[in-house]
């Protein structure tokens, strides 16, 4: 049987915990993926939105887990990304896309 996960009151105490610990003797089972935000937020926008997109975004954000700022953060993130298939404003993808 795999030893359950010690709680930490630090983060120095998880460093240690994970530079000695043989972590094959653990159970992962419960674990739950985290995306860290390394990059420093410095600029704020306020925002409108028609109170159903906030609460279907709420909705959203809270079913992943997240707070509902950083699911629309992401969002935009994905809007804005380039990609090998280009999308129109409508969300199609555009096939045969070839820069001139």
């Amino acid at each position: 049987m795999k030893k359950k996960f010690p709680d930490f009151k630090t983060d120095a105490e998880a460093e240690t915990f994970v530079e000695t610990a043989d972590l094959s003797e653990y159970d992962f089972s419960g674990m739950v993926p985290m995306r860290f935000e390394l990059k420093r937020k410095d600029t704020s926008i306020s925002l409108r939105l028609p109170e159903e997109l906030l609460d279907a975004v709420r909705i959203h954000a809270k079913r992943v887990g997240i707070p509902y700022q950083r699911f629309m953060r992401l969002a935009i993130e994905r809007a804005v990304k380039p990609s090998k298939h280009p999308q129109h404003m409508d969300g199609s993808i555009q096939k045969d896309h070839k820069l001139e």
